[in-house]
């Protein structure tokens, strides 16, 4: 005879397998070629997508808005809240931008999910056709300002995965204003000449989660701007690209700041930079503070530990110094190889040095030569096996 404990445990289980039927019979799924997207990869869909999306957004159940197997041709989109339940957001086929870039417009976005919450996106591809636009950004004719592929705003509670972004005009993924998004086994490509192609720009946001993804790009693979806070990015491949930077911070006076960022178990393959902390040089009230970096790999990398406050294109700002605030940024368990002889490099504010910077176990080398470190305006401590010897 069971256990009363066992017969607990079944009779829970029972109920749990109830509860999922009764949640799959109660949820909506609204199929965009119902509402006119034709998957021929020249019809503009735009309308359906957005007719579809208002239909779920409405629903008091859990509703799916679902773009089957085929191409889907679609100008910019915008899928606003606040809805009335979850809502999955299911790709299964491909997203395409129109072939003539202009067709985007100046709207600065493609596929824009704004004051969402309770939102999975998941699968699926979406091409932004990107390649012309950069020829025109290139030669230096009267172009629009180009758009971002797919952006997040005021949104939270959103989780992200298994989306592949092909090709973006400008920055791949874009979030502002959000709290509590997770993206996970995403791929983001671009060559590694496109301009401007970042990765992921986050700004003014909480509770960012990047993780099993391979980004390569011809920006930075994820950039942290003011107001970025409780960042998680794990098991990253960043490469072609920039790499993965804080900032730049500080263009303004009252500027937020960047605050508690983990990267973790991550590989740079061929980027021009590794971990970056960069800020305008300027005054600035804003701060980069509590920055971890562990576990990471550089595979030949031209710039793999850089923090960075003499910022300033145009040469615009020769006599200021940065106000961003830097401090207590730890780097461990860093290993690898860097193409140039300096492996890392502290440039740091003279008016507000660097401060609370450590490092453990740091093994850097460059074939045939020996790395260096240079230090300028910063006060730290070294742990362990760290090469290029530490300048603290």
């Amino acid at each position: 005879m069971a256990s009363n404990g066992s017969q607990i445990l079944r009779t829970a289980f029972i109920y749990f397998l109830l509860s999922l039927f009764q949640s799959s019979c109660n949820a909506a799924s609204y199929n965009v070629v119902r509402f006119g997207a034709r998957a021929d990869g020249r019809t503009d869909s735009s309308k359906a997508l957005e007719a579809a999306w208002r239909a779920a957004c409405g629903s008091t159940a859990s509703s799916t808005v679902y773009i089957p197997r085929g191409t889907y041709m679609t100008r910019p989109v915008v899928f606003s809240g606040p809805c009335r339940s979850r809502i999955l957001f299911q790709i299964d086929g491909k997203l395409v931008a129109p072939p003539n870039y202009q067709a985007m417009g100046n709207s600065g976005f493609w596929i824009l999910f704004t004051k969402v919450s309770r939102l999975t996106v998941h699968g699926g591809t979406i091409d932004a056709r990107g390649s012309q636009f950069w020829v025109c950004r290139r030669t230096g004719s009267n172009c629009p300002a180009g758009v971002r592929s797919i952006s997040f705003m005021w949104s939270n509670n959103v989780v992200v995965s298994g989306l592949k972004s092909l090709y973006s005009q400008t920055i791949h993924v874009a979030v502002s204003q959000c709290s509590n998004i997770r993206f996970e086994h995403m791929s983001i490509i671009a060559p590694s000449r496109s301009p401007n192609t970042d990765g992921f720009i986050i700004q003014s946001s909480t509770g960012v989660t990047i993780r099993n993804s391979l980004i390569k790009t011809g920006d930075d693979c994820i950039a942290l701007g003011p107001g970025s806070k409780n960042v998680l990015i794990e098991k990253i491949a960043c490469g072609p690209g920039h790499g993965i930077s804080i900032g730049s911070l500080g263009n303004s006076l009252n500027e937020l700041g960047v605050q508690n960022v983990t990267v973790r178990n991550t590989i740079f393959t061929k980027t021009q930079n590794g971990v970056r902390i960069k800020s305008w040089a300027r005054d600035s009230k804003s701060y980069a503070t509590n920055i971890e970096f562990r576990n990471i790999i550089m595979r030949a990398v031209d710039n793999p530990i850089i923090i960075d406050q003499t910022y300033c294109p145009s040469n615009r700002c020769p006599r200021e110094t940065s106000g961003v605030e830097v401090s207590n940024v730890r780097y461990s368990n860093i290993k690898g190889t860097s193409t140039t002889v300096e492996a890392v490099r502290f440039e740091c504010s003279l008016s507000n040095p660097c401060r609370g910077i450590r490092m453990r176990n740091v093994r850097l080398s460059t074939p045939n030569r020996a790395t260096t470190t240079t230090c300028e305006n910063v006060h730290g401590s070294a742990s362990g096996l760290v090469i290029p010897r530490s300048c603290f």
